[in-house]
């Protein structure tokens, strides 16, 4: 099994800790990154990658790697502390460079079959948006199963968590390796990601984006092709 872990900081705290343990409960393969430092170039919502294509996108030489590591991995973490009841500004920015790929548009087929975890810590409050800002681009990516786990740790550092409540996060994270371990090699998509990707299927069949419109008929995905299926 192969992890990636996407950090929506670059220092090493709480959220860094947590998501750490969990990926080191699936796997040895790990792949880190780290935000703002390993990619820090804004979106400038240029529509380039939406009408010409990804590979015009002017980062799209510094985001290989990433999207590189992202392909390959088998779970996806996606971790932010919270900054103002959201997910970090150098995690929004790096989800934005992948709008091209919701199903909205042109979704990559291995994530049909991948499993993500969303993982946000505060001092305070804010976990729940936090997470679902993660959540949404997974979702909408085609990824199949999402777990969450958020951390209200009442601290400012991983060394300031109290031992009770670093066990309640022990706990949590056996719970969600358990489920990812008991799912891996037989992913489906949900009742709700198969309901949006037919909606996003109708809705190509007469889309307004030439470049959408190919893709999903090169993929076979405007027949009878599901990415979740093997193909034959």
């Amino acid at each position: 099994m192969k992890v990636c872990v996407v950090y929506g900081q670059s220092h090493k705290g709480s959220t860094y800790h947590i998501a750490r343990s969990l990926a080191e409960r699936l796997t040895q393969e790990i792949h880190e990154v780290f935000l703002p430092r390993d990619f820090n170039d804004f979106c400038l919502g240029c529509t380039t990658c939406f009408i010409k294509g990804e590979e015009h996108c002017p980062h799209a030489a510094k985001l290989a790697s990433i999207t590189q590591a992202l392909d390959e991995a088998n779970v996806i973490i996606l971790a932010s502390p919270v900054y103002v009841f959201h997910a970090t500004g150098g995690m929004k920015n790096l989800l934005d460079h992948y709008g091209y790929r919701w199903m909205a548009h042109r979704p990559e087929e291995k994530m049909f079959h991948k499993q993500a975890v969303t993982i946000s810590t505060a001092a305070g409050m804010g976990v729940k948006s936090a997470n679902k800002d993660m959540a949404d681009s997974l979702f909408y990516w085609g990824i199949s199963r999402i777990y969450s786990c958020g951390v209200p740790v009442a601290a400012t550092s991983w060394e300031g968590v109290n031992e009770k409540k670093k066990r309640k996060v022990d706990k949590r994270l056996d719970k969600i390796a358990k489920a990812i371990k008991r799912r891996e090699g037989k992913v489906k998509p949900t009742v709700k990601g198969r309901f949006m990707f037919f909606v996003m299927r109708m809705f190509h069949k007469n889309g307004w984006n030439p470049k959408d419109k190919e893709y999903w008929s090169a993929k076979g995905w405007l027949g009878k092709a599901r990415p979740w299926k093997e193909k034959r």
